[in-house]
């Protein structure tokens, strides 16, 4: 017997789920231009450590941002700030993913080095509270999640454009149980929100010389909202003639990233929110791992960078934090210097990164303290980075890798 009461009450909760994205939707229509960090009296650069690992990563990575932005630390055109709030202590206490006041301090700075956070599953001990990464994503509206994958012997150089604040992650804790036997979830996809996240691939596409875009979706099946993926691709792709795209299945895209025949010809790719967040986790694997593996989160306004790997709690509980391997987030920090502006300080890092991590290796991360720690190995990088001859050594390494 159908429960007609259920789908009532079921019916009552999609309409305000409805109510509140076609409001959103109206607030996307009036969003701004992108900010010009270069016009800025000051950057104000907002640090979170997060928790778990997060605080001990993130401190690593930020000695790192220091070193390099110590120039305009010096003359007052960069100002870091540590602000607090965001352990699964605090958020648990308030009930919320970012604590009002954390979030109005967010809010003052322009962009954001944050360290993991702990996002509460069921049979845990903390309450159903919503991540704090699809919070602040939703909240500053950061609505590119822009992850870099490089392997130069492989000839891989990829850069993922995943949609942040829509897909199936946006409605993600307001799913329903209409009855005992009967569990609905929601995707959403707005016209607004695809497109930009389209044109964000095809504009870095363009600027960065790249010929090739390919979209990934399911379309053939989510006929719906990765249909819109689709049919907007086809009419953005129009404005970039230079730029060669086409259009992958999920489910097949995971096996070409791992044929040798084929995954050096991909470029940019552009896919919804989950798809992304699965395939750029594999993609991370390629290049030694998720720990290798950093994130930006951009909007137009404000811009946040990450690890893309969780807290791991237990490390700190058998008291290994300290062993934690940073180069997620100091490949953030690359990531965050080529977005303020700072190219040539991103491209540095970028290069000591390949040197520390897939070619030189005196230092080794193990998680133990048999390897070295997070501030040993941002030393390293450090050190690195100042060397003289640092482009010569990676051409150096590169040329070698390949021949081999």
């Amino acid at each position: 017997m159908v429960d007609e009461k259920s789908i009532k009450a079921a019916q009552e909760k999609y309409g305000e789920l409805l109510r509140r994205q076609l409001m959103r939707i109206e607030e996307l229509k009036k969003e701004g231009d992108w900010i010009d960090y270069s016009k800025l009296d000051k950057i104000v650069v907002g640090v979170c450590g997060g928790d778990g690992i997060g605080p001990y990563i993130c401190a690593s990575a930020q000695k790192v941002m220091e070193f390099l932005l110590a120039d305009k630390i010096g003359t007052g055109r960069v100002e870091v700030r540590t602000i607090s709030g965001l352990t699964i202590e605090r958020r648990a206490a308030a009930m919320k993913a970012i604590p009002d006041d954390t979030l109005e301090e967010l809010k003052k700075c322009h962009v954001i080095l944050k360290g993991p956070t702990t996002t509460p599953s069921k049979g845990d001990r903390w309450p159903n509270i919503e991540s704090a990464n699809v919070a602040m994503r939703k909240q500053l509206d950061l609505f590119a999640n822009v992850r870099p994958v490089s392997v130069p012997g492989l000839g891989i150089n990829w850069t993922f454009f995943r949609e942040n604040t829509e897909g199936s992650y946006a409605l993600g804790s307001d799913g329903t149980n209409v009855t005992e036997d009967l569990a609905i979830d929601f995707c959403v996809a707005t016209a607004q929100g695809t497109e930009r996240i389209i044109r964000a691939g095809f504009e870095f596409a363009r600027k960065n010389k790249l010929n090739y875009l390919s979209l990934v979706t399911k379309a053939n099946i989510i006929k719906t909202t990765d249909g819109k993926f689709l049919s907007l691709t086809e009419k953005v792709a129009k404005e970039y003639p230079e730029v060669k795209w086409d259009s992958w299945f999920v489910d097949i895209m995971t096996a070409k990233l791992i044929d040798p025949a084929r995954r050096s010809d991909f470029r940019v790719f552009v896919l919804p929110n989950l798809y992304g967040d699965i395939i750029t986790d594999e993609a991370a694997q390629i290049q030694g791992g998720v720990g290798t593996a950093g994130s930006a989160n951009i909007g137009k306004r404000y811009a946040m960078f990450e690890a893309i790997h969780g807290s791991a709690p237990r490390m700190v509980d058998e008291g290994r934090a300290l062993y934690a391997d940073p180069c997620s987030m100091i490949k953030a920090v690359a990531l965050m210097m080529n977005h303020i502006g700072e190219t040539e300080k991103g491209k540095k890092l970028d290069m000591a990164l390949d040197i520390c991590v897939q070619f030189e290796r005196k230092l080794i991360m193990t998680g133990r303290d048999t390897g070295a720690t997070g501030d040993e190995f941002a030393q390293y990088v450090m050190d690195t980075v100042r060397r003289s001859d640092l482009e010569e050594t990676w051409n150096y390494f590169v040329g070698k890798s390949k021949a081999s």
